[in-house]
């Protein structure tokens, strides 16, 4: 508790763990969702297009948030769209978005400033560059995903296990789906400031792998997901500042080694 109370005796610190603790909510919510209807590497893939526009933001000097939510918001309906042709399926779809949204940000990285520290912290993250006025959108934003999941809680549900029985029975699964990828697209683009955008795609992945090694249920899936994400974030967060590490790479660590705890768990309870 003394090592929490003196690390939230610095603004920049609380405002990360505030913001991160949202985020992680957000992402462990709908990487269940992403998991099961094996679209995982879609935040992967919109957080190139957030390094792109993020690129951009600070070469014409515009609020990184206000350029980078819309552009990735539009990139995941264009993604969506892509899919839905016959000819180019959902991980070709991806990889086409995310390769040529990072080529195009390093081109304007390089025409520029090159590869200076802003545009560093948004590809590794970094919790100094989260200012007060990004963490207050960054808590706006993820209460209204957070919102947003818990209304349309059993609509997602139904589009997650089976889509086709969902439209069946007069369910929307396009809207619905089109909402996942939305929402899917603002908290990555939240999370970037912190985890970067090579790292983001954990946040999402990881407690959904995680969870599902020794959760049956969807719902007990989600709930695990949820406080296991948080629990693993701000656990990454203490070691970053007790061992001076990068934060983003502390908190994917820690994944890591609770997604190998769960695994031996399940193991064990497999052979028991």
């Amino acid at each position: 508790m003394s090592l929490l109370s003196e690390m939230l005796s610095y603004h920049f610190m609380s405002r990360a763990l505030i913001v991160g603790i949202l985020v992680s909510l957000c992402a462990a919510l709908l990487g269940v969702s992403l998991v099961l209807k094996r679209y995982s590497m879609i935040g992967d893939g919109l957080s190139h297009v957030g390094f792109g526009a993020l690129a951009i933001a600070a070469a014409v000097n515009v609020a990184p948030l206000a350029l980078a939510v819309p552009v990735v918001v539009a990139a995941a309906f264009l993604l969506l769209r892509i899919s839905k042709n016959g000819k180019i399926k959902g991980d070709a779809a991806i990889a086409l978005i995310s390769s040529s949204s990072l080529a195009i940000g390093v081109i304007v990285v390089s025409m520029t400033t090159g590869m200076n520290t802003d545009v560093s912290n948004y590809m590794f993250g970094s919790i100094l560059s989260l200012s007060s006025a990004d963490a207050a959108l960054s808590i706006i934003l993820s209460i209204i995903v957070l919102v947003m999941f818990i209304l349309l809680y059993p609509r997602i549900f139904a589009v997650t296990f089976d889509e086709g029985f969902a439209k069946a029975t007069g369910t929307r699964a396009d809207t619905y789906n089109t909402v996942i990828a939305v929402l899917t697209a603002v908290t990555v683009v939240l999370g970037m400031r912190m985890m970067g955008a090579l790292l983001i795609s954990s946040l999402i992945i990881f407690p959904a792998l995680t969870s599902m090694r020794i959760c049956r249920s969807f719902k007990s899936v989600i709930l695990c997901s949820a406080v296991l994400s948080v629990v693993c974030f701000v656990t990454g967060m203490v070691a970053s500042y007790v061992l001076e590490l990068p934060s983003g790479a502390s908190v994917v660590v820690v994944n890591i080694i609770a997604f190998l705890l769960f695994s031996i768990a399940s193991l064990l309870n497999r052979r028991a």
